[in-house]
């Protein structure tokens, strides 16, 4: 890793760490399914792995939780849920709204991507990247 011209780390010719620019002439969301596992122990005594899925809105400008909704599974409603929070919270803003998201399923189910088109708000997908073995 090396630093540029302008002070960023680079390696190979890439910059890292790049931060999506967001400023008020865009408001800028960002979204992705999270999983946590933990552990408890069932009535016998025997320690059980689970599974929780957090579903955040996140408001790039400030970092402010828009909305996020916990679910013991990835569901569509728990996902469509939050999101119709997040619009609500960002209605009343009169710049262009763009969410940021991986291409993971529930970000290209048709009623996800026709609620976004309906209420104005642009979709940016991240590439899908290619590991070379």
């Amino acid at each position: 890793m090396t630093r540029d011209k302008r002070n960023r780390i680079t390696s190979c010719g890439k910059r890292l760490f790049k931060k999506a620019p967001s400023f008020r002439d865009k408001y800028s969301e960002t979204t992705g399914t999270t999983e946590f596992k933990y552990s408890e122990t069932n009535a016998n005594g025997k320690l059980i792995i689970k599974k929780t899925y957090l579903d955040p809105f996140l408001d790039m400008f400030n970092s402010e939780i828009l909305s996020y909704r916990l679910s013991e599974r990835p569901n569509a409603k728990v996902i469509m849920d939050a999101l119709d929070e997040a619009i609500e919270i960002a209605k009343g803003c009169t710049y262009r709204t763009t969410l940021l998201s991986n291409q993971g399923w529930a970000y290209q189910m048709k009623s996800y991507v026709k609620k976004l088109k309906n209420n104005g708000i642009f979709q940016s997908m991240s590439r899908k990247r290619k590991l070379s073995g």
